[in-house]
């Protein structure tokens, strides 16, 4: 059996697994998979996770238990450096896999991104290595026509005589059938001279050289006229021609199909690319929904370099994996139906706040729920925002960057953590998978600052705005989701305004109802240990007067409070410095009211 032929110019590649969990080795093939990426070779020696996260597809589930059986994966030698390791096994001979991220999902357990996941030994991504020259067999495009210098081309013209135009009156008769941008910039810079702002021009430029030069025959073209999309294919090649007023000056015939669409019934996804204020838009990253518009739902025919037609899935659905006993045991919840209304709430709103006194677990909570409905840590991003947390740190912004060469310093546009994760999650083949931003302390940021024009989209999910630095046209993707915390016990930062309560869902976590009650009491019956602390707890809470100042069971579920002394230090340096806070002016002798021998005299 021949050797795979590894792609030359490309070097090794390595996934550091989590928790010091080892890595996994691999190479880029010259041969191309189904999906029209080059083939990875998962190296032998390699370590992956044993465990199959929820959001993993099930061809990947099949194909790791598949792997399993026949010996290929293997389990791997405990570490006695790391005995708190997950368990791993080891690949006993190479294996060849569909594409980089295919190898991705074997390797963690989850669906991920390849080109982004696997780095070379220095750090650089699999992505670097990938030609950006080849063009994607089929595309779509959108352009308009509803309002050309106040005529609507799409009814007048375009659907009745099948085709459609951009308006170039001031373009000179075009010589190359695939001009570039430079010699498109230059005849518009001399044609739209004092007619076009410079930006408009700039637009003109880019809208010109898709139309011309990026369209195919074959390729998917659609508009909107009257609140209806129409759906067509282009048939032929670019044209330029003479016409009234010179409105529709290039042209290309289409064949339109017979049935449109409401807009307001549109996919999610459409909708966000369709806002996009340009007269020509790229459409291609919402394909496949097209593609499901036009009756052609279960597979799509490609065609690749030197292959013959190849059948590619319709992509899966977004979702949520639902609630199982197994995870409301493991979070100590007192019942399912609670954890259920929460993944209702982020699956209807988007954006969800957890709030309440310190100690009730919204951190630990949140990560948790994000990390199974994402699918693992891989889709989870957390930030902290703080009175100085601004825009150009939550966003984007330019940044002092220093030239690893040169040593010289300059601003250059640095993306934050909302865009890294909203630019993951809208990746193709990541579309159908969630990603979520847990925000913590969200009310210590002067949010509107933080958001900015953001705080639009939060509401507005189907509509894109403008960005401020880098003035592309962004929506925040249908898989990306925000969990805040909120801490109410802080009184330095004001009640959060009406914009932000109307677009997120609040969920309060108290100790005094469940599920953050009786936490305590569960979580010392799964380790064994005396309830007394949990009793002490709740009598504690019961002489708190204001709820926001009531203390959390975390404060008591860790190892060090079951220590000799560990309660009686724990409360009187964790405990009572909180309450005396709360009660400072008020000459009220906090030991006496809330300490260790005063609660023990009240339990039975």
């Amino acid at each position: 059996m021949s050797q795979p032929e590894l792609l030359p110019g490309t070097p090794e590649f390595r996934i550091k697994l989590p928790k010091d969990g080892g890595e996994a080795r691999g190479h880029l093939l010259t041969e191309f998979g189904g999906n029209g990426t080059h083939k990875f070779l998962l190296r032998e020696g390699s370590l992956v996770a044993a465990e199959a996260w929820p959001g993993l597809g099930d061809h990947a589930r099949r194909n790791r238990a598949n792997l399993r059986a026949s010996g290929v994966l293997v389990d791997a030698p405990a570490d006695p450096d790391h005995p708190e390791a997950p368990s791993r096994w080891v690949v006993t001979r190479d294996i060849e896999c569909n594409s980089s991220s295919a190898a991705a999902a074997l390797v963690y357990g989850y669906d991920a991104s390849g080109p982004e996941s696997w780095r070379t030994a220095e750090g650089h991504p699999l992505a670097d290595y990938l030609s950006t020259g080849w063009r994607a067999p089929r595309k779509a495009w959108l352009v308009r026509g509803s309002n050309v210098s106040g005529h609507n081309l799409v009814r007048q013209l375009w659907l009745k005589e099948g085709l459609v135009s951009l308006a170039a009156a001031h373009l000179p008769p075009l010589e190359e059938t695939d001009p570039t941008k430079s010699t498109l910039r230059r005849f518009v810079e001399e044609g739209y001279e004092g007619a076009a702002s410079y930006n408009q021009k700039r637009g003109l430029v880019d809208e010109l050289h898709a139309f011309l030069t990026q369209m195919r025959v074959g390729d998917i073209v659609a508009t909107i006229g009257d609140g209806w999309l129409h759906i067509g294919r282009i048939t032929g090649e670019a044209v330029q021609t003479s016409s009234p007023s010179g409105l529709s000056n290039l042209r290309r015939a289409v064949s339109w199909l017979p049935q449109s669409h409401a807009y307001e019934a549109l996919p999610e996804e459409v909708q966000q690319k369709l806002s996009v204020q340009h007269d020509v838009v790229d459409l291609t990253g919402v394909l496949e929904v097209l593609d499901e518009l036009t009756g052609q739902k279960e597979r799509t025919a490609v065609m690749l370099p030197g292959e013959d037609s190849v059948e590619r899935p319709a992509q899966r659905e977004l979702s949520l994996p639902h609630i199982t006993e197994a995870l409301a045991a493991d979070l100590l919840v007192h019942d399912r139906a609670w954890l259920e209304e929460i993944r209702e709430l982020i699956i209807d709103e988007r954006q969800l706040v957890l709030y309440g006194p310190p100690g009730t677990g919204k951190t630990y909570l949140a990560m948790k729920l994000a990390e199974y409905f994402g699918g693992g840590p891989e889709q989870v991003k957390i930030v902290q925002f703080h009175p100085s947390y601004a825009y150009e740190d939550f966003f984007e912004g330019f940044r002092p960057v220093e030239d690893p060469e040169t040593r010289e310093v300059a601003f250059r546009l640095t993306a934050g953590p909302l865009r890294e994760l909203a630019d993951l999650a809208s990746r193709e083949g990541n579309r159908h998978i969630p990603h979520f931003l847990i925000i913590d302390e969200i009310n210590r940021a002067n949010l509107a600052k933080v958001f900015g024009e953001l705080y639009f989209l939060l509401e507005y999910r189907t509509k894109s705005v403008r960005l401020t630095y880098s003035g592309d046209d962004f929506a925040l993707p249908p898989n990306l989701f925000v969990i805040g915390t909120m801490n109410t016990a802080d009184r330095s930062i004001a009640l959060v305004d009406a914009a932000m309560r109307r677009r997120f869902a609040f969920v309060e976590l108290s100790p005094r109802t469940e599920p953050t009650a009786g936490l305590l009491a569960r979580w010392l019956e799964r380790e064994g240990r005396d309830p007394e602390p949990a009793r002490l707890l709740d009598a504690l809470n019961a002489r708190i007067d204001d709820g926001d100042f009531a203390i959390g069971p975390s404060y008591l579920m860790k190892p060090g409070v079951y220590r000799d002394g560990g309660l009686e230090r724990v409360w009187r340096t964790k405990i009572l410095p909180l309450l005396e806070e709360h009660h400072y002016g008020e000459g009220l002798d906090v030991a006496a009211r809330y300490g260790l021998d005063s609660l023990r005299e009240q339990l039975p």
